[in-house]
């Protein structure tokens, strides 16, 4: 026999109460009396009652679910940030709908169509960049929108990151103290900020600093695949390379390979560095130097920052910046 669904007029019926009794006492209402609230959540469970969070949200207009725009929900650097996020989310008694967006402008717009259809309180966007298209969408739907490792130049929305060009900056200038004159920067679409105006900023600053001239043949720009970082590996010795930094774990995995695979030595006569110190950069060998991203804070301050404007509290800055590091391991030579 097909289980009834118990509703909120049966348990207001059984506890013998109104149904904005039962209301206030599901939504933790202080405004009940004990005896009542005791005798309400004894029905509740006994009749094994479960709030519907649409029809709650239908008449609160909320529905305390949260959409999640993740491009590539296999990328170890969204798992991350999606666990902070997550974690956040469920202390706030919030839901979390993730949705995938496989790194496609036109799917990214159907996503967030979808989740706005399900009336969700706000939206946690993780992506290479904002489209006009997705802009306009934000603009229009008046939901909250923060972004979590993802830059808007126009700064429309609000963000949660590092300092991506201080962080490059950094991690160039130690590969030419450590005597490298050829560096390569190696980055997946410069159409994202992050990297076509952060990163390389950050790159072109510590080239100027040990007075190295900009070449831009020395930029190489491809899909962030460990297929790709091997097939790049060539190229970059054959230009003369003697060390790189890598916007992409996975690419700076595969270059690692190709590099060792031409029989060169790393870090001795090339050394890379890749951008967000994933999981995977311990598991190459030699294991990856590093920027280290805190992943987990940047998703869990961003869900932190969503609830906020939500609740519409007082807040101190959009534009959040987080503190990194540098993890110095195998493919850069140990520091003097």
């Amino acid at each position: 026999m097909e289980k009834q669904t118990i509703t909120i007029y049966d348990v207001a019926r059984e506890a013998n109460v109104s149904m904005a009794t039962v209301s206030r006492v599901v939504n933790g209402n202080p405004n009940v009396k004990p005896s009542t609230r005791k005798k309400v959540l004894e029905v509740i469970e006994r009749l094994d009652y479960r709030p519907n969070a649409v029809a709650r949200g239908l008449a609160s207009k909320k529905t305390t679910t949260v959409g999640v725009i993740v491009p590539d929900v296999t990328n170890l650097f969204f798992a991350s940030l999606a666990r902070g996020i997550d974690d956040i989310a469920t202390m706030y008694k919030y839901n979390i709908i993730l949705a995938n967006s496989d790194q496609n402008d036109q799917k990214e717009i159907q996503v967030l169509n979808t989740l706005l259809a399900k009336q969700v309180d706000g939206i946690i966007y993780m992506g290479n960049k904002i489209t006009d298209e997705l802009r306009a969408e934000f603009s229009r739907s008046k939901t909250p929108v923060v972004l979590a490792g993802t830059i808007d130049p126009e700064q429309q929305v609000g963000s949660v990151n590092i300092d991506y060009i201080g962080a490059t900056e950094e991690v160039v200038a130690n590969m030419i103290a450590n005597g490298k004159k050829n560096i390569a920067f190696v980055s997946a679409s410069l159409s994202n900020p992050i990297n076509g105006q952060h990163r390389l900023k950050g790159y072109k600053n510590a080239l100027v600093n040990a007075n190295i001239a900009f070449n831009e043949a020395l930029v190489f720009e491809c899909e962030p695949t460990l297929q790709n970082g091997e097939l790049l590996a060539e190229q970059l010795l054959e230009a003369g390379v003697d060390a790189a930094y890598v916007a992409g774990d996975e690419l700076a995995i595969g270059l690692l390979n190709g590099i060792i695979n031409a029989d060169v030595s790393v870090p001795e006569a090339f050394e890379v560095t890749a951008s967000n110190n994933s999981r995977i950069t311990e598991m190459a060998r030699p294991k990856l130097t590093s920027i280290m991203l805190p992943l987990y804070d940047i998703g869990a301050v961003a869900m932190r920052l969503l609830t906020k404007i939500m609740n519409k509290e007082e807040i101190d800055e959009k534009s959040i910046i987080l503190p990194y590091k540098i993890v110095n391991r195998g493919t850069t030579s140990p520091k003097k």
